[in-house]
């Protein structure tokens, strides 16, 4: 099966549909909707089909029957938290309750005014959490280190239909200029944030066990937190029934240097989320080399 190459599926049209039923009929409507998208990817997407039910039946153990049914709620749930965020974005925040789980946490890294380094992954809504922050500090500035490979004409159209996002791009690139902005960022007291869960093939690797099977995770966020001398805090924004949201933040130990001991610490959170949410698990490929 073919690796994440770094793309998330996707069209401006379908965009255009749910920004539509969104602002004229509202969320709850253009979640009817997702009924009849999701069972499209569910019948048609046949790589993401084979990843997401081996997620759900070899590595979470459900039976096949209920793996495949976990794979269309998958999709259902990820159309849901994709329809959160553009409406959220389009000036719906209080049509939804948030909740802060570690608050204290990132009272704490702000106050010490060194910046800090946040990791997520690809489970929840972490594509909101600025919305959270804003709430802490409103001067607060957060910056998404990223590779530069989403699709533009989405990225275009969504920036013409929602309010301007405050969060600030930090491009990899191959000279490791990024490195500098990085720094920079950290020391105006400013919070740089990673994914830590998908790697893609060229970029240096580790390799550690989640849901007790090996996987690779892209080895950049871990070395470069890990070398920081700054907080780092892993935190998820999982969706949660009747537009609610709980954020949640967790202090990690990190020792100077120590790259893969923070990943352990980072396996082990994500694993709590995955047990806790399930159906939040976004990585539709081959995560483990497997297929």
């Amino acid at each position: 099966m073919a690796k994440w190459d770094g793309k998330s599926r996707g069209t401006v049209l379908g965009y255009k549909i749910f920004v539509f039923f969104i602002k004229k009929v509202g969320i709850k409507f253009a979640y009817a909707i997702l009924y009849f998208v999701a069972l499209y990817y569910f019948l048609f997407l046949k790589e993401s089909n084979k990843a997401i039910f081996y997620y759900f039946h070899q590595r979470l153990g459900y039976s096949k029957w209920k793996a495949k049914m976990m794979g269309y709620k998958s999709y259902f749930t990820f159309g849901q938290t994709i329809i959160d965020k553009v409406a959220i974005s389009a000036g719906l925040k209080n049509g939804f309750t948030y909740e802060f789980d570690g608050i204290e946490l990132l009272y704490k890294l702000l106050e010490e005014k060194k910046g800090g380094v946040v990791i997520s992954a690809h489970i929840g809504n972490f594509e909101i959490a600025e919305h959270f922050f804003g709430e802490l500090n409103a001067d607060l500035h957060i910056n998404l280190v990223t590779t530069d490979l989403e699709h533009s004409d989405i990225k275009r159209y969504l920036e013409k239909v929602t309010k301007k996002s405050n969060i600030k791009f930090i491009i990899i690139k191959e000279d490791l200029s990024h490195i500098f902005e990085i720094n920079a960022a950290l020391a105006r007291n400013e919070l740089v944030c990673f994914t830590g869960d998908r790697y893609f093939e060229g970029v240096k690797a580790l390799s550690d066990k989640l849901l007790n099977e090996e996987a690779n995770f892209p080895a950049g966020p871990f070395l470069i937190a890990s070398r920081l001398k700054v907080p780092v805090v892993f935190v998820y924004v999982m969706k949660e029934p009747n537009l609610h949201y709980h954020l949640y933040a967790r202090e990690a130990k990190v020792k100077h240097r120590d790259e893969k001991g923070l990943l352990k610490e980072y396996i082990s959170s994500v694993e709590m989320m995955i047990k806790k949410y399930p159906l939040q698990w976004f990585n539709y490929f081959d995560f483990w080399n497997k297929l």
